[in-house]
């Protein structure tokens, strides 16, 4: 096999938080290119249709490309380049006609480091890959929701022509240049024998490789048909809840219609951020808003089990999926801010 085992979430090579904060830039931007998609996985709310129609400011489709320019553009107003734009968040990337065009836009603003997305990669034909590929993507991840269409129906309700789809990805890694490409699979719906047949099936097809674990990615959301072992974490050691959540120190969350989340979790859009900051907001507006500060102010404090109007009390992945543990640290970063 010729990939490493690599997640697809940055954990290596990577300078602890605790020494860099507090941040003037956020080193990775969400931008959501699409908020549908064409699978229906059991765990994630954005495959429930009937959901979706009920939930405020979802069910949008494609992000404008307009709208999108207006947001790179607007990144150098950071004093540092942004380390990652991330072209994902709640949707199938891919389902936006311009992805590539979102890509290479970014790449050629000069404005950050890196451009990736995490994909099904149902919809990656090889038309497709080399307009991908030609924009400058640096890492394609591409999430495996079975080794069969049957797993594929089961799971994702999605009709899929498990053969092609594997013919199509290996299009990709053949083409890819410098695109780095990890491939990841949930490995509580395999057997063992099923999770040997993933490595051998896409092992020599992708640079990193990896099985992960089922969490509770989604704060609120009710509707979960997936068992999982809440005492695993994502990556399948030992799970370990922390009060201060991490990603609000590094991340920023755009949606597909532009506005702005506190939490790439947000999938119902219940912490909106803009109507908290001068118009028109921007990404560095909103970095430095007190609005912000407030919210990372009160995980520093301890204080996440009070948030009640949100969903952190509950979050499980501050339980399962958490890169660094700041707990211990959170009073000596409360004075550098």
């Amino acid at each position: 096999m010729k990939a490493k085992h690599i997640p697809r979430i940055d954990i290596h090579d990577r300078l602890e938080l605790k020494e860099a904060l507090p941040l003037r830039t956020p080193y990775v931007i969400y931008i959501d290119p699409c908020d549908t998609c064409n699978f229906h996985c059991k765990f994630c709310p954005s495959g429930n249709l009937e959901l979706m129609k009920k939930t405020k400011g979802r069910g949008r489709g494609p992000m404008d490309f307009e709208v999108y320019k207006r947001i790179i553009d607007s990144l150098g107003d950071f004093p540092d380049k942004v380390r990652v734009v991330r072209l994902y968040k709640e949707g199938e990337p891919l389902l936006n006609p311009r992805f590539a065009d979102m890509v290479r836009y970014a790449k050629e603003s000069g404005h950050c480091l890196r451009v990736d997305t995490t994909t099904n990669a149902s919809l990656l034909t090889p038309e497709r890959s080399l307009a991908i590929i030609d924009a400058g993507l640096d890492r394609l991840n591409i999430s495996v929701e079975g080794m069969t269409a049957e797993h594929y129906r089961d799971f994702s309700g999605h009709k899929l022509d498990f053969d092609k789809f594997v013919e199509n990805i290996a299009f990709f890694y053949e083409h890819k240049k410098q695109c780095e490409v990890n491939i990841k699979i949930n490995g509580d719906i395999l057997t063992p024998e099923q999770e040997e047949e993933f490595y051998r099936v896409f092992g020599d097809i992708t640079d990193g490789i990896s099985v992960e674990r089922t969490i509770e990615y989604w704060p609120k959301y009710n509707e979960m048909q997936v068992d999982f072992d809440e005492n695993v974490s994502l990556l399948g050691g030992k799970s370990c809840e922390v009060q201060v959540c991490p990603y609000v120190f590094y991340e920023m969350c755009i949606n597909s219609d532009g506005s702005f989340s506190l939490c790439r979790f947000d999938w119902n859009h219940a912490m909106l951020l803009d109507a908290h900051v001068p118009a028109p907001p921007t990404p560095k507006k909103i970095w430095d808003s007190i609005t912000l500060w407030n919210f990372q102010q009160r995980f520093l404090k301890k204080e996440r089990k009070l948030m009640t109007v949100l969903s952190c009390p509950k979050c499980g992945i501050l339980k399962q999926g958490v890169p660094e543990d700041l707990d211990e640290f959170a009073e000596e970063i409360l004075d550098n801010f």
